[in-house]
């Protein structure tokens, strides 16, 4: 029996599981896109139901998936008290030192250490898919500048290039330039890592027999969605879509995934009313709750924006003084800030 015979590909969970809301969810918000209104693709217009949908429910809802792998796991918890508690201290320490530096200072550095988070994720899930796989060092080393090429070349591409009609959180929180000899080399070597990318994929084929679907799927969806997202398209509706399915779907799904298969339980679990904690609806309403809170603070606060969507924070007093401010946005931004460092632990592998 040849090797290629006997080849299956590593899923985490299984095939149907891992390509509807692991592998999947860029292709299909990139097949989304292509549908919307040229409006949406080429200014900084975001509807109202895209923001709920996309920054309510899925991209602060996910920084809450986090507390079912950190606060809401006992075991871990008991473990890892002391940085559980060191973590958020540290981040609303820093916070507050930043913004009482400057409000974009502060945002700032938000802003870049959410790409660092967003980089680094696809850059995990590429790794988790190759873990079975036996290829020189050389080829393993060509999968991870490909990964990293996939996200950082757009990345270079917009802060090269003035006039995008999107931010990462707040505007001028990038430091933009126009730099156009920057950006065509910055060109140049991302077509060259992925031609190299795909010719060493063709190589390995003829030589193995296998083609790791998962692993490959996941750095083309990257590539795909950062392009578009960043480079082909100048809207902030395509921007938030393709930016924030192909981060927060998955995030949620691993959490998700890797809680239930650790504690015994299937991944399937939609409903229980013995233990509802290990339930899909028990998780889902626990994070939109969360979400619904924290933006519903935030608007009522600081940005009175969405009053259709947070009515009942509308009471709360808007917010002026710079002092409060220094103390009230790094508070109502800690459990991100707080998701974005604890994010670099809990997928380590715990050494032998």
């Amino acid at each position: 029996m040849t090797r290629a015979t006997t080849y299956r590909q590593p899923w985490l969970h299984s095939a149907i599981f891992d390509m509807v809301f692991i592998v999947l969810p860029g292709f299909m918000a990139l097949a989304v896109t292509f549908l919307l209104p040229d409006v949406y693709k080429t200014t900084d217009t975001t509807s109202l139901a895209g923001w709920v949908v996309l920054i309510l429910l899925i991209d602060v809802a996910h920084v809450y998936s986090t507390l079912f792998r950190t606060y809401m796991d006992r075991e871990r918890l008991a473990k890892n008290r002391v940085l559980y508690t060191i973590v958020p201290v540290a981040c609303y320490a820093t916070s507050v030192l930043l913004y009482a530096l400057g409000p974009l200072v502060f945002w700032r550095v938000l802003a870049y250490l959410a790409v660092y988070h967003f980089v680094r994720q696809q850059y995990g899930f590429m790794r988790l898919y190759a873990r079975q796989d036996s290829r020189p060092d050389a080829y393993m080393r060509i999968d991870s500048v490909a990964i990293y090429a996939a996200t950082l070349y757009p990345l270079v591409y917009w802060h090269c290039t003035p006039g995008r009609n999107f931010n990462w959180f707040v505007a001028g929180d990038f430091i933009i330039q126009d730099l156009a000899l920057v950006r065509q080399l910055a060109g140049y070597g991302y077509i060259g890592i992925i031609g190299t990318y795909l010719l060493k994929e063709l190589v390995s084929y003829r030589q193995f027999r296998t083609f790791n679907l998962p692993k490959n799927l996941i750095i083309a969806g990257t590539c795909m969605s950062w392009y578009f997202g960043i480079v082909y398209f100048n809207g902030d509706m395509v921007f938030t879509l393709l930016n924030v399915v192909a981060h927060g779907v998955p995030y949620m799904a691993l959490i998700w995934m890797y809680r239930q298969k650790e504690a015994g339980y299937p991944v399937t679990s939609i409903v229980s009313r013995r233990l509802p904690q290990f339930t899909l609806l028990f998780f889902l309403l626990t994070i939109v709750a969360f979400a619904y809170l924290e933006e519903g603070l935030w608007d009522g606060l600081v940005w009175k924006e969405h009053s259709q969507i947070f009515g009942i924070f509308q009471a709360l007093p808007m917010v002026h003084s710079k002092e409060l401010l220094a103390l009230l946005v790094p508070l109502l931004s800690l459990p991100q800030t707080t998701h974005y460092v604890l994010d670099g632990y809990i997928w380590k592998k715990p050494r032998k």
